[in-house]
């Protein structure tokens, strides 16, 4: 996610030299470059250049103090100035009323259908709503085939009516029937289209004017870039929508339309598509955004999501076996299946600060753990349970049935062994303040082993 992005602009960011004062003559050459960088990142001309325009201004005269370098402090302007970019703050989704009317918007191919879906498992499962889907767009069949296969993965219903061609009519009965059933939500999947064209957007605002729906999202593609802004632009002077969903953010390497839309058509981006899994959806909060262009990582969003795989039951359970000694395999493929629900590995990775750049060639897939995985499938329930039993010929016999060889296997043990070992130690209070006391004392830190 806005890997070239980020690496202009750390490069550019690094040409800044001189102490004291940052003057106009010391911040020329690096305002060019981040102004180059935005252009490569297919951010308008215009909107770039006011960019470097508003952190040239803020910059100029400022001292630095002594703890503080000149890039540093360059950093931190630019840091605001692309928060400020992209929203500043982050903006809710607004769900009054009964039920709650959400029509999404937006051109075909832009992934509007799945996060609809997305958005309904999100407001179900994370906000405790009672969700109904509805397919108005009667142009595509598959599109409502797709609405109702992702109804039925998340358990949600779906409305509609294969034989009736007017959507307006489709949503109207679609909000009188989740009333009756009582639900408090109601998505509206609209019809899209390869191109803005006037038939579209006389249906797309007949809907808006009849339903008067809670909230208006328009759904598009980050990839697109430049011509993501452009559509935007063209849906928003005839719908007045609310706010942005940006899809594929999580394979958009440039940034661009996170970076313009938000200066273009005035409104916030609520929320980003990081993947195709049904969960793999994020507010847009943009500091945090903000933090990760410029390789600081977004250490609230990965605790956040971590949090989200919290169960305390098997927390309290792990706990006591870890208080015992009796970590096993079990506990371990188990902290992995978590990880894996956390969201795209290299994304996590990326979001823990300073570690980003070191993984940006590195190739970290979502099946990252299927080798260990297979590793652990091929013990049986008893070594499995009591690791104790993995003596060589077990090795080799696992090695054959995961399809690795015995080195895997062996490595594999060993990073078990070491990871039990140091949650034991963490589980102990005692053994806990011991490495405390022991750490290395650190320049201008006071306390007790610190």
């Amino acid at each position: 996610m806005f890997e070239g992005l980020s690496e202009k602009l750390e490069r550019a960011l690094k040409v800044l030299k001189g102490q004291g004062q940052v003057t106009e003559i010391n911040v020329a050459e690096t305002l060019k470059e981040v102004r180059r960088a935005l252009l490569d990142a297919d951010v308008n001309y215009k909107i770039a250049k006011d960019f470097a325009d508003r952190v040239k201004e803020k910059a100029i005269g400022q001292n630095v103090i002594n703890s503080v370098s000149p890039s540093q402090l360059l950093i931190k302007i630019t840091h605001d100035e692309l928060a400020e970019l992209m929203g500043s703050e982050h903006s809710e989704i607004n769900l009054k009323g009964n039920p709650a009317v959400i029509l999404m918007s937006g051109l075909q191919g832009s992934g509007k259908t799945t996060f609809s879906g997305k958005l309904a498992n999100y407001l179900k499962t994370k906000k405790g709503k009672s969700v109904m889907l509805t397919a108005c767009d009667v142009y595509r069949p598959a599109a409502i085939d797709q609405l109702h296969v992702l109804g039925e993965q998340l358990g949600i219903e779906v409305y509609s009516e294969r034989e009736n061609k007017n959507p307006v009519d489709i949503a109207k009965k679609a909000i009188v029937h989740a009333r009756s059933k009582g639900y408090n939500t109601v998505i509206i999947d609209t019809a899209g289209r390869l191109a803005v064209d006037e038939q579209m957007m006389n249906e797309i605002e007949a809907l808006k004017k009849t339903i008067q729906p809670s909230e208006t999202l328009f759904v598009v593609d980050a990839m697109t870039g430049q011509d993501a802004v452009n559509t935007a632009k063209a849906f928003n002077d005839r719908l007045n929508f609310d706010g942005v969903v940006l899809t594929k953010l999580d394979g958009d390497t440039r940034g661009g339309a996170a970076l313009s839309i938000k200066e273009v058509v005035n409104k916030p981006i609520k929320f980003v598509g990081t993947g195709e899994k049904m969960d793999a959806i994020d507010i847009f909060y943009p500091k945090r955004m903000s933090d990760r262009i410029l390789g600081m990582g977004d250490v609230v969003t990965l605790v956040e999501r971590a949090q989200q795989q919290y169960n305390e039951e098997k927390a309290r359970k792990l706990q006591k076996k870890l208080a015992k000694n009796q970590f096993d395999f079990n506990d371990f493929l188990d902290q992995l299946q978590q990880i894996k629900k956390m969201g795209n590995m290299k994304d996590l990775v990326g979001m823990i600060p300073g570690v980003g750049k070191a993984v940006k060639d590195i190739d970290i897939g979502d099946d990252t753990f299927k080798h260990i995985e297979a590793i652990i499938y091929s013990m049986t329930p008893k070594e499995r349970a009591n690791p104790k039993l993995l003596d060589a010929n077990r090795r080799k016999r696992i090695a054959v049935g995961s399809g690795t060889n015995i080195q895997e296997v062996n490595k594999l043990i060993k990073q078990f062994e070491d990871t039990s070992k140091m949650m034991k130690m963490m589980g102990n209070k005692e053994n806990l303040a011991k490495m405390m006391r022991n750490m290395p004392k650190m320049p201008g830190m006071k306390g007790a082993g610190m």
